[in-house]
């Protein structure tokens, strides 16, 4: 079965753990439905968050949406000038029969910005 990588990112509006927990299930949730897919398929996946979150773990808030048995990593954005604030982004790789053209990134709230080409019209 081949391997994808799937991208996904969101902002927060504030840096609390309800906001942490309820933007990273809500891009975890959208990346599985929008690819149909299911935790079994998933691999692995990398969580980066910007310098600017210190109240929750956005790996744990992952962790919490069912992906208890799949292996997290997390790590710190780089600190760039003019950098998006309150990011999170996710690296997912799955098992899955679709191409690489037909996987579906998931860009939400203000992470749009990131990749506007990538980002759903019916959102």
């Amino acid at each position: 079965m081949p391997v994808r990588a799937i991208r996904g990112a969101t902002t927060l509006d504030h840096d609390t753990p309800e906001q942490v927990r309820e933007r990273v299930q809500e891009l975890v949730g959208a990346i599985f439905e929008r690819n149909a897919i299911t935790t079994d398929d998933a691999i692995s996946l990398l969580v980066t968050a910007t310098g600017d979150i210190h109240s929750a773990h956005p790996a744990t808030a992952a962790r919490g949406w069912g992906l208890a048995d799949v292996p997290i990593m997390g790590a710190r954005e780089l600190d760039i000038d003019g950098g998006l604030a309150r990011c999170v982004r996710l690296l997912l790789h799955v098992e899955t029969d679709q191409r690489r053209d037909e996987t579906t990134h998931v860009f939400l709230h203000g992470a749009t910005v990131l990749r506007p080409d990538l980002v759903r019209r019916d959102r």
